[in-house]
C-alpha cells in the first residue's frame, strides 16, 4: 500500500530483539522516511494474526518516545487486545507495560459488544477536534442494538471482576501449557508459551511436522476444545471467554494434551 511502510516486530523466540527492531525502525527513516512525511505509527500490543506475540514492555516504550520525536501519532490497534483479554482493560495500560506507554489514538472493536457489529477510536480531544462533523461516521455507525450490547457487556466485566480473572486464569493457563510443554508428551516440539491473561500462544519448534497446528486443531475438535492456528510459524491460539473457571481451564489443557499425543 503506497505510503504504508512496515518494519519487524520485536520476537524474540526468533531472534528479534527490541535493540534490533529499533534499529530498523530508525534505518527506514535515513534511507527512505522524511519525518514531515510520517502521520503516525501503528502497532499492536500484542500481535494477533502474527502469532500471539506481546510486545517487549521496552518496545513500547521505545515506540512511544520515537514517535514524539517524529512529531508522529503512535495508534495502538486493540482490536483483539482490548477489554479484559491481555488480563488489563487494555494491553497498552497494563501493569507489563508501565505508566510510559500511553496511545494517542486507541482502536477497539470485538471485545466492546461480545462480538455484535461494534468499533470505536479514543482520543484526545485536541486531536478529535481536527476532524470535520461526519469524517468518522459509517453506515452502520451507532447501531442501536449493538449499542445496547456494548453498554450490557461493559456491566458484565465490571459487575463479574472479568478483568481479574483474565489476569488470574490466564497465568493458570500458562502454567498448565508449559507443564505440557516440559512433559514427555511434547516430545520436546513447543518451543515457546507465552502470552498475556487470556491470550496466550503456544509455537512449536521447527522440527515439528509442517501443518502441525492444523492437524492438532483437528484433534481438538474430536476433544470438543475448539482451538485454531495462527501465524505464518506453526502457533495455536488459546483464547477462552472472560469468565472462565479454574475447572475449565484445567479440563481445556487435559483435552489439548490428549490431542497433543495423536498429532505428535
Amino acid at each position: 500500500m503506497p505510503g504504508v511502510h512496515v518494519t519487524p516486530f520485536p520476537y524474540e523466540y526468533h531472534g528479534i530483539t527490541t535493540d534490533m527492531a529499533m534499529d530498523e525502525l530508525e534505518q527506514l527513516f535515513k534511507d527512505t522516511l522524511h519525518e514531515d512525511d510520517v502521520a503516525a505509527f501503528i502497532i499492536e500490543p500484542v500481535l494477533g494474526e502474527g502469532g500471539y506475540v506481546p510486545a517487549p514492555a521496552d518496545f513500547l516504550k521505545e515506540v512511544r518516545l520515537f514517535a514524539n520525536s517524529k512529531r508522529a501519532l503512535m495508534i495502538c490497534d486493540e482490536v483483539q487486545t482490548g477489554f479484559g483479554r491481555t488480563g488489563s482493560l487494555f494491553a497498552s495500560d497494563s501493569d507489563h507495560y508501565g505508566d510510559d506507554v500511553q496511545p494517542d489514538l486507541l482502536c477497539m472493536a470485538k471485545g466492546i459488544a461480545s462480538g455484535f457489529p461494534l468499533s470505536a477510536v479514543a482520543t484526545y480531544r485536541e486531536i478529535a477536534d481536527q476532524c470535520d462533523p461526519g469524517m468518522l461516521g459509517g453506515t452502520y455507525a451507532g447501531n442501536a442494538l449493538s449499542c445496547a450490547a456494548a453498554v450490557a457487556t461493559q456491566k458484565v466485566i465490571h459487575d463479574e471482576n472479568l478483568v481479574e480473572n483474565s489476569a488470574k486464569m490466564g497465568e493458570r493457563l500458562r502454567d498448565n501449557l508449559r507443564n505440557i510443554q516440559q512433559s514427555e508428551v511434547s516430545k520436546g516440539l513447543i518451543g515457546d508459551v507465552r502470552g498475556l491473561g487470556l491470550m496466550t500462544g503456544v509455537e512449536f519448534t521447527k522440527e515439528a511436522e509442517p501443518g502441525i497446528k492444523a492437524k492438532l486443531s483437528q484433534e481438538c475438535l474430536k476433544e470438543g476444545l475448539l482451538l485454531l492456528g495462527c501465524s505464518t510459524y506453526e502457533v495455536v491460539r488459546f483464547v477462552p471467554p472472560l469468565n472462565i473457571s479454574e475447572e475449565d481451564i484445567d479440563i481445556g489443557c487435559e483435552k489439548f494434551e490428549n490431542a497433543l499425543r495423536r498429532a505428535l
